[in-house]
């Protein structure tokens, strides 16, 4: 029987909602778990009507979440229509490849002012789309938002201390998600910058894939936060130049969600980025993960865009070298070590004094 805290109560004393939570991985199961808890009912989407079948019968999903017993008024069914169509607010936690034939299959489901929000960390591969420009192309009657931070699934569904940003222009979209998700152990922030929340939260992938390698590699904790640093410069740099606000990366969605993800064994992309540093190849590390790190494919996203627009991304270019040219994790590192020693930070914002 999985070892869970007792569920606790949410911090808000208003009733309960219809929700749905679309995919059953791992943040899918976690954001259910969390809305479950606070009383929400939860219709929860997913294809495999074996995986449906044991959450309903066990409150288990054993291929995710082993671990975890689901509690709460949570409904699975195979059935996106019908989790759509009961549900106030919808929470989307499909992987980036498979997102928009989802939604566009089921956009007629989709309600006028419905409010739809974005879970996944990712960037489609045509025309460098992020989640939140495919809802808004595909279902665009709908209210869009994007949920993201430093926001490990298994620390979430433990009821660790989380902290997480939802991000949308609609003020009424970013204080429902707050009243719904907040609990004694998930504070939720909120952000206007949509563009940057979300792209910060595809960005941060590739470097804990870099912070994978590093840590394998033992190069040192000095390197670490080398590596850390100058990826969140990258990132920014990167995403400023399309149109991000740069303070987003300085907070919970930039360079809190950064951190975790690249010291942490727990994240996907860092475990992927550790095997490959200790000598296995890069499908074989993606084969025994057994769940989609979104990275691998925005990095060569990230990779084509920068070049394309002109912005230096060393750390994108070593790490697509290392991944998918066969290039020697060492001469990459040494060539790093070579390059340009430029400006320490890269938004340098005016000082001013005071009368």
């Amino acid at each position: 029987m999985p070892d869970n805290k007792a569920p606790r109560p949410p911090e808000s004393s208003s009733t309960g909602h219809d929700v749905a939570v679309l995919g059953g991985g791992s943040f899918g199961t976690a954001m259910a778990k969390v809305l479950g808890e606070n009383g929400h009912t939860v219709h929860f989407w997913m294809r495999d009507a074996v995986q449906a079948d044991e959450i309903r019968d066990s409150g288990i999903n054993s291929r995710y979440m082993p671990d975890v017993l689901l509690t709460g008024d949570i409904q699975p069914t195979t059935s996106l229509p019908e989790a759509v169509g009961k549900a106030e607010i919808v929470f989307v936690a499909i992987p980036s490849k498979a997102f928009r034939s989802v939604i566009r299959e089921n956009s007629s489901e989709f309600r006028d002012g419905q409010i739809v929000v974005s879970l996944t960390k990712g960037i489609e591969e045509h025309g460098f789309k992020l989640m939140s420009e495919i809802l808004l192309e595909e279902i665009p009657r709908c209210r869009i938002g994007v949920l993201s931070g430093p926001n490990l699934a298994g620390e979430i569904v433990n009821q660790d201390l989380t902290a997480t940003v939802i991000a949308a222009k609609d003020p009424e979209v970013r204080r429902s998600v707050q009243e719904l998700l907040g609990c004694e152990y998930l504070r939720v922030y909120a952000n206007v910058d949509v563009y940057g929340v979300e792209l910060a939260g595809a960005l941060k992938n590739i470097y804990a894939i870099v912070a994978g390698l590093a840590s394998a590699r033992d190069l040192g904790e000095n390197a670490k936060a080398m590596l850390i640093t100058r990826g969140l410069a990258e990132m920014s740099r990167f995403a400023v130049s399309l149109g991000a606000n740069p303070m987003t990366f300085m907070g919970l969605a930039g360079v809190g969600d950064l951190i975790v993800t690249c010291t942490s064994p727990k994240s996907r992309n860092y475990r992927v980025g550790y095997a490959v540093g200790k000598g296995q190849g890069l499908d074989d590390a993606v084969a025994e993960l057994g769940q989609v790190a979104e990275g691998i494919y925005t990095l060569k996203l990230v990779k084509e865009k920068s070049e394309t627009i002109g912005i230096y991304m060393p750390l994108v270019r070593g790490l697509y070298e290392i991944l998918y040219d066969g290039a020697s994790i060492s001469a990459v590192i040494n060539s790093l070590m070579m390059s340009v020693q430029n400006s320490d930070v890269e938004f340098i914002l005016p000082r001013t004094l005071s009368q």
